[in-house]
């Protein structure tokens, strides 16, 4: 299993946010092996011993559970404007008893695949830029994209926060209001496929989801959310790097 900080192990385990775990470390009431623990410190939950108070910590039970997003709820645990959250989605009796996260994000208008868990190596597996996770979009813009508009994505188009890693894109439906496109990116940057389809003069008029790393919305089959099992994932390796 990959290490996790100790901060975020303690989280995950229902000892108290991230926040107020660094102060448990701190104050010295935590300890990994014997060993006073120390902020940012990383531990293998399956392997090192962790006591908090003098008192083990057993590792919680991971849980993976996919959702299919709706436009108009926003990819948090809460919000603090009273918008409807996406864990509002799942049964009570799992987020009142299991401190889940959203992996990664959709925005509020956008739609399809979304997974949630309390693994945190795991999502940050999923979630880290280095490690090119692939995900997949259905999308439908305002008009029928140009060759020269699709080269362009398939090359990597420069946002303010550089040049995007190479989109895979392809029509899929072309229709009165407008063309249906799939498109896959390695990258999570904000809002990242609409920017991209708005820098090469398209704008998106729906945006779906339909595979993150190795989890498929087709897995859903019309149900609003499904518990699934932690599945292997490979990172992508960069053009650049090959």
């Amino acid at each position: 299993m990959e290490t996790i900080k100790i901060q975020k192990f303690l989280a995950n385990a229902g000892i108290s946010s991230r926040r107020a775990a660094e102060k448990l470390v701190e104050a010295g009431k935590v300890s990994v092996n014997g060993r006073t623990a120390t902020i940012g410190q990383r531990i293998d939950p399956t392997q090192d011993k962790v006591l908090y108070n003098n008192k083990p910590i057993n590792g919680v039970e991971l849980k993976y559970y996919l959702i299919n997003k709706p436009a108009g709820i926003v990819t948090t645990t809460k919000d603090e404007m009273g918008r409807k959250a996406v864990l509002s989605i799942l049964p009570d009796t799992i987020t009142g008893s299991t401190r889940l996260y959203p992996v990664g994000r959709l925005d509020k208008d956008s739609e399809g695949l979304l997974l949630v868990t309390n693994d945190g190596a795991f999502t940050h597996l999923l979630t880290h830029p280095s490690h090119l996770i692939t995900k997949t979009y259905r999308i439908f813009i305002d008009r029928k994209p140009t060759y020269k508009a699709l080269q362009h994505l398939r090359r990597g188009v420069l946002l303010r926060e550089g040049l995007t890693e190479p989109a895979e894109v392809e029509t899929e439906e072309d229709t009165d209001r407008g063309t249906w496109l799939t498109m896959t990116i390695k990258e999570g940057k904000n809002r990242q496929v609409r920017r991209m389809l708005e820098r090469v003069g398209y704008d998106t008029i729906r945006l779906i989801r339909t595979k993150f790393g190795p989890y498929l919305l087709s897995e859903l089959q019309n149900q609003s959310w499904i518990e699934v099992e932690k599945r292997p994932t490979t990172k992508s390796t960069p053009p650049s790097a090959a």
